[in-house]
Order: structure tokens, then C-alpha cells, then sequence
């Protein structure tokens, strides 16, 4: 005879928080305990719910599959690395764990921390950074979609140090912070964010060629500033919607041609001095200039 045991939710908030840790290499014990607490259920709304594969989901901006969803209504069968739906007519999704986590993870956040994070939707990474930088830190969110922020001003009400608000990302002033999450593509990283990152900040800032009218492809990249000058770091490739307040569209059809040749690869410096167009200018801006110079 055999005999099945029925995890219960924190079980699999558990087993969700080790699956992930693996997935996404993370580094940091605060983080994985974060993915453990936060229960997402409460986050995603009454099921039943909507999911779909994460790599089939990839694909699909590029047209290459349609996507299928399966439905659950066990809120045991939210904890995998897998995408749920928010809101299926505008094709949005609250995210892939394992590549959010990633993405978390490579901030080095600290107790006590300040952070933002563009793209909040209902808040449930937003609760996750939240339990990371402690109730001594503090967490400020924005989303362009009132539906979502209205879920998510609700969602983290057991959360005092997190504000979320109804704003474009694009031109809200999160005040200076340690560590910011842009949760949207864009063609190059807005000087508002490079000017309140503070010294030793990080930014986490997809930079990404449109695909379609709402979403693009690209590279998630890693910006830390020391002093005057801001080092970069391309981590992981990525499809993601797109922050359409910074996106140039000079810059367009110059970011496909650096992601057609590699040249994002080279990158490793964001200049912000006036200067002319030399051989280390990858990708050449008035305001923000991305260099092939290594500073040191």
C-alpha cells in the first residue's frame, strides 16, 4: 500500500524557496528566506489561476509558438518557477521566479537598504525585496497600470517601509537609493535613475530592442556607481515589456545593430561626460554613453 503525504502551503514555500535558489544560483540566505515567507497566493488573487511554461512564454514575443495556458486551483500549485497570469487580454504576468530572483540577487541588498523597483504589478517582488532590506530599510515602488497598483497597495498593506504609486517610471523621482530593480526594457538607463543611485548603488536595468509594440529582447545589465563614474555588467538575456518613456527612438535601430553584432558584450562603462563618438562608444548618447572603457 502506499501512502502520499499532503504538504501544506508553508511546505511549499519552502520546497518553492530551495527550488528556486538552484535555478537562479542565489547567493544571498536572506533572499531564499524571503521566497519561503511571502505567501503568493495572496499576492495573485483567488484562484482559480492561470499558468504557462516560462520558456515557451520566452518565445512567444519572437512569434515563435503560441502560448497555452493550464489552469490550477490548488494554491500548492503556485509554488513552481513558472509564470501566472495577472491579466490575459493585455498579456501580462507577474514574472518568472527563478530569473527575478536572479535579478534580486545580483543587488547585494543589505538590512536597512533603500530600493525601487519600476514595475511593481501586484507587489509580490516588491514584498520580496521588502523582507530582504528589513523593516529598518525601505521600499519604493511605481506601475503605470491603476488596476495593479490598487492589487498591490493592498497586497503589502503588512508592509509599512513600502510605498507603491500610480506613476510612469519613467519620470518619478524615487529619491537617492542603494538598489534599484527596473522591471521593464529600455534602450538606455535614464540619467533621473543614474543621479539618485547613490555611491556603491546598484542598478538592474534591462536594455532591449522592441520585438513588438510592448515588449522587447535584450540583456538584463548591472550598473554600479562609484563616485562620478558607473561600471557596467551584462548578466543574462532576457524578453521583457517595455518602459515606452525610455525608449529612444534614435537609439532604436542602433541598439539592434549592437545586439546583432554582439557589441553589448564589449560594454563596460557608462560615460556621462560630453564628448565626441570614439571607438569605444558602443552605443553613443548625448546624456548616457555606453563604453567599452574598463575603469578601474
Amino acid at each position: 500500500m502506499r501512502y502520499f503525504v499532503v504538504m501544506t502551503l508553508d511546505e511549499c514555500r519552502q520546497f518553492f524557496a530551495d527550488e528556486v535558489r538552484f535555478a537562479a544560483n542565489v547567493s544571498s540566505p536572506e533572499l531564499v528566506e524571503a521566497f519561503s515567507l511571502v505567501p503568493r497566493e495572496q499576492f495573485l488573487g483567488p484562484g482559480p489561476w492561470e499558468i504557462a511554461s516560462p520558456d515557451v512564454r520566452g518565445l512567444s514575443p519572437l512569434s515563435a509558438v503560441q502560448v497555452s495556458y493550464t489552469s490550477v486551483d490548488d494554491p500548492r500549485h503556485l509554488y513552481h518557477n513558472v509564470m501566472f497570469v495577472l491579466d490575459k487580454a493585455a498579456d501580462i504576468n507577474n514574472g518568472q521566479p527563478s530569473a527575478l530572483a536572479r535579478w534580486i540577487d545580483a543587488m547585494h541588498l543589505r538590512r536597512g537598504e533603500r530600493a525601487y523597483h519600476l514595475g511593481s504589478g501586484v507587489g509580490y517582488y516588491t514584498a520580496i525585496i521588502a523582507e530582504v532590506v528589513g523593516p529598518e530599510g525601505s521600499v519604493v515602488g511605481t506601475e503605470v497600470e491603476l488596476e495593479l497598483v490598487e492589487r498591490a497597495a493592498k497586497n503589502l498593506r503588512a508592509y509599512p517601509n513600502v510605498a507603491v504609486h500610480a506613476k510612469d517610471g519613467a519620470t518619478f523621482d524615487p529619491g537617492e537609493c542603494d538598489a534599484m530593480l527596473i522591471n521593464a526594457g529600455v534602450t538606455h538607463p535614464s540619467p533621473l535613475w543614474l543621479d539618485r543611485l547613490c555611491d556603491g548603488g546598484r542598478l538592474m536595468v534591462p536594455l532591449t530592442m522592441a520585438a513588438t509594440p510592448t515588449v522587447g529582447v535584450g540583456l538584463m545589465t548591472k550598473i554600479v556607481r562609484q563616485g562620478n563614474s558607473y561600471l557596467l555588467e551584462v548578466l543574462s538575456p532576457l524578453a521583457i515589456y517595455s518602459c515606452k518613456g525610455v525608449r529612444d527612438p534614435e537609439r532604436e535601430p542602433l541598439m539592434k545593430a549592437v545586439m546583432a553584432t554582439g557589441g553589448f558584450l564589449k560594454v563596460k562603462s557608462i560615460r556621462r561626460d560630453k564628448h565626441e563618438r570614439t571607438e569605444t562608444c558602443v552605443l553613443h548618447g548625448g546624456d548616457v554613453c555606453l563604453s567599452s572603457m574598463a575603469l578601474t
